[in-house]
């Protein structure tokens, strides 16, 4: 995608009140699913990352610190619009770079199924067998960086 911004967005910003709407249209309402303001106000520690256009944000990340040099993707979400046209590869590889300079080794995710195939074309590898979370079919998945 030609005139796509990538960028670090701050917890309780309007970037952040976008990110929020996206997810919930991408990631939760067709599960039938809200944020709880307590969900929410857990993020406040995390990176947030989103993709841009002219027309607004298309996508968004968040990174979660564990330990020892281990980072989690989550809650990644693209604008149904533009899916398929490389913004959630973007994504994902602004965030290893981000990962990278801060000195993390290691990436983690929880991949819905129909993700596993994308995250295989960058690289992850499943991790364990899959899993139920928010009522879905889950793999974790990683890739050492």
């Amino acid at each position: 995608m030609e005139d796509l911004n990538i960028g670090i967005y701050d917890f309780a910003s309007p970037e952040y009140d976008e990110a929020v709407s996206l997810r919930y249209e991408v990631l939760r309402k067709p599960l039938g699913l809200e944020f709880t303001a307590q969900q929410l106000a857990e993020e406040y520690a995390d990176i947030h990352i989103g993709a841009w256009t002219k027309d607004g944000m298309v996508g968004t990340l968040i990174m979660s610190q564990l330990d020892h040099g281990m980072v989690k993707m989550r809650q990644v979400a693209v604008s149904e619009g533009v899916q398929s046209q490389g913004v959630g590869s973007a994504l994902v590889r602004f965030s290893e770079h981000w990962a990278i300079s801060k000195g993390f080794t290691k990436l983690v995710l929880h991949a819905r199924d129909t993700a596993v195939p994308f995250y295989k074309k960058l690289g992850y590898k499943s991790i364990g067998d899959a899993f139920v979370e928010v009522g879905i079919t889950h793999q974790k998945m990683g890739k050492d960086l």
